[in-house]
């Protein structure tokens, strides 16, 4: 074996050095062939895309998990040693925590406990109990702290931040979970954003799609429509010049009239703002959450 993949390994499953984003924690090597029974042979899709699959596990325990196939990485063994040691640095409430890995046929990340799913599957699956309208807040609200967190205090700051309703889990509090975060660009080779050390913020190409893709998330919640294609059915209706006329026909039913009118009204415009950040940002994501929190009331 190759000393730096020997090295590598060796550190993966020790307890490791302090770093800016938090300790590395023990991380659990899991037998390939459990992974695979446990997917029910990587049949059990929560979702995918050009980064990978992602399935959900339920090994033998009864212990429920989230496991991904990481395709972004190059032949060198190393590239994914150094992607699952980064991602076991990773400590926030609205990330999904690392649990172990696996290597086989294919390499593979072992998230934590994803009980009640995706937020996608809990907005399609009509023999579910709704959302209701403080829990959509409190999503907002967590997956903006999770952006903070990964774009200001993650040391070797984030790469691949992918934000959608098929990839943030909700636990059994129905707390909201990214999972689809990582180093690796998607033909495997690791490109470092500006970190928030060199300005305020990076509010380049990179972090205007990410606060764009927040916005999208927003309009989600707002409507319980699970948007494909980038959001576009969305992004018109919102940008729509009556808007305010056809508030009522958008929101998701399921909300009744249980619902804050202030609080929505104000949600949209943070909605607005994060969609025109796209080509254009003018603010960083750290202002888009104490925004949020201003807004809509919900402390953190």
């Amino acid at each position: 074996m190759d000393p730096m993949i020997r090295k590598l390994r060796f550190r993966l499953l020790a307890w490791l050095h302090r770093s800016r984003s938090g300790p590395i924690l023990f991380v659990k090597k899991f037998s390939y062939k459990d992974v695979k029974r446990a997917t029910d042979g990587f049949h059990r899709i929560v979702y995918s895309n050009s980064h990978g699959a992602a399935y959900k596990a339920k090994f033998e325990g009864g212990e429920v998990a989230l496991v991904k196939e990481v395709r972004a990485f190059d032949e060198r063994k190393e590239s994914f040693y150094r992607e699952v040691q980064f991602l076991g640095r990773l400590h926030h409430r609205h990330l999904l925590a690392l649990r172990g890995f696996s290597t086989g046929h294919k390499r593979l990340l072992v998230f934590d406990n994803i009980e009640n799913g995706s937020l996608k599957e809990q907005f399609n699956d009509p023999l579910r109990t709704p959302l209701n309208w403080k829990a959509r807040l409190q999503i907002a609200v967590g997956v903006a702290a999770a952006l903070e967190y990964l774009l200001l205090f993650s040391n070797p700051p984030v790469y691949h931040i992918s934000i959608s309703s098929s990839n943030i889990m909700l636990d059994e509090n129905y707390t909201a979970k990214l999972s689809d975060v990582g180093l690796l660009s998607t033909v495997g080779t690791y490109v470092k954003m500006p970190h928030s050390s060199c300005s305020e913020e990076c509010l380049g190409q990179e972090c205007g799609n990410i606060i764009f893709q927040l916005g999208v998330l927003i309009l989600e919640l707002i409507t319980g429509q699970s948007s494909e294609q980038g959001g576009t059915d969305l992004i018109e209706w919102v940008q729509g010049s009556r808007l305010s006329s056809s508030i009522h026909m958008m929101i998701d039913p399921d909300l009744g009239n249980n619902y804050d009118s202030r609080e929505l009204k104000k949600l949209l415009v943070i909605a607005r703002l994060c969609i025109k950040s796209k080509n254009d940002p003018k603010f960083p994501v750290s202002l888009v959450f104490r925004y949020l929190q201003k807004k809509v009331h919900i402390p953190y």
